[in-house]
């Protein structure tokens, strides 16, 4: 597992640890369940946060999304293919009595692993139908839509997130 530079820390150990969710099959389904992502990749040390959608995928353990094979996300993963994903959640703001301990609720997931281009024309199919079947689960694919073509792959990055560590964290009212 990878440690924080110069800290024997875990890079997903949470500082806060009564806000640590340990339960994996709690970060499991928020992973699932989340609407979107931030992917977080590098490029000459300046660090880039790109939202995007994705899908979990629990049978490989892996996270999928998609992007073009130009722009800052396609460039960046192939000079540097280690990324940061954060799913997150607001919930309701908490006042306190005092300014500096006003708050909020939140859950959240951050993933840290390889992205990694899938340029099997099989594997990243099945990586878009995982994301179809996820965003628009009432179509049918081949039916209410057209089925996946090489040109439309040929265009496409598909990315698997092979990861290293997680981390779940919650502030529940």
């Amino acid at each position: 597992m990878s440690t924080l530079s110069g800290s024997e820390q875990p890079i997903n150990r949470v500082r806060r640890r009564d806000r640590a969710v340990e339960d994996e099959t709690w970060i499991r389904n928020f992973l699932r369940d989340a609407h979107y992502a931030v992917v977080a990749t590098e490029s000459e040390g300046q660090p880039f946060l790109n939202p995007l959608l994705f899908v979990y995928d629990q049978q490989s353990n892996s996270i999928y999304f998609h992007t073009g094979r130009a722009g800052r996300i396609f460039a960046n993963i192939a000079q540097n293919p280690r990324v940061c994903l954060n799913v997150c959640r607001m919930g309701q703001l908490i006042a306190e009595p005092e300014a500096c301990r006003f708050d909020v609720a939140y859950d959240s997931v951050t993933v840290f692993g390889r992205a990694l281009v899938l340029d099997e024309p099989q594997p990243a199919a099945n990586a878009l139908r995982l994301l179809l079947a996820k965003y628009f689960p009432n179509l049918r694919y081949g039916e209410d839509f057209a089925p996946i073509t090489p040109e439309q792959l040929a265009r496409a990055a598909v990315y698997q997130i092979e990861m290293d560590a997680w981390s779940g964290k919650r502030n529940a009212p």
